[in-house]
């Protein structure tokens, strides 16, 4: 169901779009993109770029992040095609700094650490946000076809899986924990 009629009229003036893909690599490992394109519905000067015209990207970026199976950063690559100012792109290579780092536990802060700031771009580092979330998205449940496809047995985890507890469906006194992950389950019968 989408949102509720707005109250008083309006008009677009910005849209920001966010796209984020996850493969399994030949290899192995697992490539996680994410892209970012702001643009506005009008144009307006800009000092680098001279004019920059209704719907043409003020921020366009790309960043690629190569994790193996336990969520380790191998390779990262970072791209600008557009930003507000001609330096953006300079500090692309700076994301080279994530390569070592595994999304989990500490992961925003330890970002923010080598990235924060005048130390990286405020968008790329936003982009890194959807990008964890899509690698869990990607690589547990890849993990688990794979088992399946290889004719395996799940393994049962003898720690608490780390999404659970994240959100209300998945509160551990809740009915899905109770249903899917019942060793985990705290609520009473």
């Amino acid at each position: 169901m989408p949102l509720s009629e707005p109250d008083y009229p309006r008009e677009h003036w910005h849209t920001r779009n966010v796209e984020c893909f996850g493969y399994r690599r030949g290899d192995g490992m697992w490539d996680i993109e994410g892209h970012i394109v702001d643009t506005k519905t009008y144009g307006f000067p800009n000092a680098a770029r001279g004019e920059i015209q209704a719907g043409e990207p003020i921020h366009d970026m790309w960043l690629r992040l190569t994790l193996d199976d336990s969520y380790e950063i191998k390779a990262v690559e970072a791209v600008t095609d557009n930003g507000p100012f001609t330096i953006c792109g300079d500090i692309t290579p700076r994301f080279q700094e994530l390569v070592g780092l595994r999304i989990g536990p500490g992961w925003t802060r330890k970002v923010k650490e080598r990235l924060g700031g005048v130390h990286g771009c405020t968008h790329l580092v936003e982009l890194l946000g959807p990008i964890a979330t899509v690698s869990y998205q990607t690589i547990a449940p890849g993990q688990a076809r794979l088992a399946r496809e290889a004719g395996k047995r799940p393994t049962v985890s003898k720690t608490r899986p780390r999404h659970l507890g994240s959100c209300h469906a998945l509160r551990l006194d809740g009915p899905v924990v109770k249903e899917s992950w019942p060793d985990w389950y705290t609520g009473s019968d």
